[in-house]
This record gives C-alpha cells, sequence and structure tokens, in this order.
C-alpha cells in the first residue's frame, strides 16, 4: 500500500505549473525558492515535481510516468503469476504423490 500523499494533486500542478513558467525567464532554483516559501512546501518536493513534468514533457531525458507506471503494473503482474505457477507446481506434485501412493497400495 502506498503511503499517503503528504500534498494534494492540485497543490503539486499548481506549484508545477507556476515554477515552470517563472523558471523560463530565469534559473530554476531561483523560481523554486521563490514558489516553495509561497506555498510552504519542501523545495526539494517542487524540484522533482518539475523534473517529472519535464521528463512527461519531452523537454528532458527520461521515462515517462506512464512508461514507469506500465512496468511497475507488469512487473505486479509478474509476480502474481509466478506466485499461481509456484502454488499450480506444489499442488500438481502433491496430487502426483497421492496418486502413486494409492496406486501402490
Amino acid at each position: 500500500m502506498a503511503a499517503p500523499k503528504k500534498y494534494s494533486d492540485e497543490l503539486r500542478e499548481r506549484a508545477t505549473r507556476m515554477a515552470e513558467a517563472i523558471a523560463a525567464k530565469s534559473q530554476r532554483m531561483g523560481p523554486i525558492r521563490q514558489i516553495v516559501r509561497q506555498l510552504g512546501i519542501h523545495p526539494e518536493a517542487l524540484r522533482s515535481w518539475v523534473k517529472r513534468a519535464e521528463i512527461d514533457a519531452g523537454r528532458a531525458p527520461g521515462q515517462t510516468s506512464e512508461v514507469t507506471e506500465r512496468i511497475a503494473e507488469l512487473e505486479r503482474e509478474n509476480r502474481e503469476l509466478r506466485r499461481a505457477n509456484e502454488i499450480l507446481t506444489t499442488s500438481a506434485a502433491f496430487f502426483a504423490q497421492a496418486e502413486f501412493d494409492r496406486k501402490t497400495k
């Protein structure tokens, strides 16, 4: 289960838009410090949100959020299938042994 979010999605989107709008005119850390003070957000949180938005928009290299979510989904599915396969293998061995024991009696 994921941890609860400290900041709402609306606040994250608003702060990211503000930082991107101001950052177009100057360097990155200046606007981030200004927005952080205004909105009461941790600087590292806003920096990571801006970086993620740049990656998702294709302005920076890296995996987009959609790709990252898809990979996580496939890894979860893979774990579930491996677990189901292990259960089926174990149960098949159990029933094969039971059949063998029944025939030898």
